[in-house]
């Protein structure tokens, strides 16, 4: 198209897909993500009948800036009282998911035929939840204000620290070098860095935010929250960690100022902007075609996924003190695979050590758990139901045994 960028016309390509589809899915109600996904295979290069996307790797950029917006939305919800407050749950479940979900993820990359370093790298990807489909699951079933949210949260941040580490850990393991130094070396800069932001959420931000609050209009209240914001996602970053981490942060030292609530607002619009660029690219890796070539690998894996992070996710909610309706609404939550996995199998590709078949099997995987989520989401009250009813028939039972 003369005189007008492709990326201008990519983004006009994909609002046009996602008001219609999401009004679509909206009367439907159906959620909103999944509008999103379903716009996104519209807007993709695998479907031939409709105008679609050129321009790829702007609209990644995009992409990446709505992780973003939905992270540092996220740790304005979340503040550090909350991480206190969920600590022990979180961490135990986070812990269960990432070391077993390796494991099995292993011996099920060994089970289909692959390496042993492939293998690892299934392990890795398959290992975390998606933070950005859940928040987003959460919106859309409007229960972000239930308390299994806060727990599900804290999993979330754990694991995407824990998902920082691997990144860092895993090309020494694929080429054996030292892994003890680099691993002593990255605790060392996470510990640095949040110690900075410690330091900046319990004094330097709330006083110069208290200090200005008579000249902070809508407008420059949002200008200054995107400076501190990217701020510390520029910071995070030269330390060698995500932007999703430098994101979160600065939302949850913001989270404890009391001008919380009017960030929260201003940055909203640009927040369900970006986010739905997000999932819309999401959308777009799909091609059905891999479904077709690699649907035996494709099948196992996502039953591994939701069958796994459901029972540990359920178990060490309930083991660190949760109750069962509680432990069953977040197990059932983060049955899905996160972002992390788009980027650890992107260095597997990068180190060669692994092939480039497995790019298109993990995207299969994360895009038909994230097509399940909501799914499940709805459905952890009826499973509550069911596993109440069994123990009441086994507690019944095992009294009259006893009589």
């Amino acid at each position: 198209m003369h005189g007008l960028h492709p990326l201008v016309f990519d983004l006009m390509l994909i609002t046009v897909f996602g008001a219609v589809i999401t009004i679509i899915f909206k009367k439907l109600k159906q959620p909103i993500v999944l509008g999103y996904l379903f716009a996104g295979i519209l807007a993709g290069p695998h479907f031939d009948f409709l105008p679609t996307v050129s321009d790829h790797a702007n609209i990644a950029i995009w992409a990446d800036i709505g992780v973003i917006f939905l992270l540092f939305s996220l740790g304005l919800e979340f503040s550090f009282k909350k991480m206190i407050s969920v600590g022990k749950s979180a961490l135990l479940t986070a812990c269960l998911n990432i070391f077993l979900l390796l494991f099995f993820g292993y011996y099920v990359g060994l089970f289909l035929g692959w390496n042993k370093t492939e293998s690892l790298f299934l392990g890795a990807m398959i290992s975390m939840s998606s933070t950005t489909v859940i928040i987003k699951a959460f919106e859309d079933l409007q229960i972000k204000k239930q308390k299994f949210t806060d727990l599900v949260f804290g999993v979330l941040i754990i694991e995407d620290v824990m998902g920082i580490m691997l990144l860092a850990v895993l090309p020494s393991l694929a080429h054996a070098k030292n892994i003890g130094s680099i691993i002593s070396l990255n605790m060392l800069k996470l510990s640095a860095f949040l110690m900075f932001c410690f330091v900046l959420g319990m004094g330097l931000v709330p006083i110069m935010l208290q200090k200005l609050s008579d000249f902070l209009s809508e407008e420059i209240l949002l200008l200054v929250s995107i400076a501190l914001l990217l701020s510390t996602v520029c910071l995070a970053v030269y330390f060698g960690f995500s932007s999703a981490l430098g994101a979160f942060m600065m939302g949850s030292i913001l989270a404890e100022t009391a001008l919380m609530c009017r960030i929260e607002n201003v940055i909203k619009p640009l927040k369900d902007l970006f986010g739905a660029v997000f999932f819309v690219t999401v959308g777009m890796m799909v091609d059905l075609e891999m479904f077709i070539n690699h649907i035996y690998p494709i099948l196992i894996i996502t039953v591994v996924v939701v069958v796994c992070k459901i029972l540990l996710s359920v178990f060490g909610f309930f083991v660190s003190g949760q109750n069962l309706k509680t432990s069953i609404s977040g197990g059932f939550a983060l049955a899905q695979v996160g972002e992390f996995a788009f980027i650890i199998a992107t260095l597997g590709i990068n180190l060669g050590v692994l092939n480039e078949f497995i790019y298109p099997i993990i995207v299969a995987v994360s895009v038909v758990t994230t097509f399940l989520t909501p799914v499940m989401i709805k459905s952890a009250p009826k499973a509550y139901q069911i596993m109440s009813r069994l123990l009441d028939v086994k507690n019944n039972f095992n009294k009259g045994e006893n009589q």
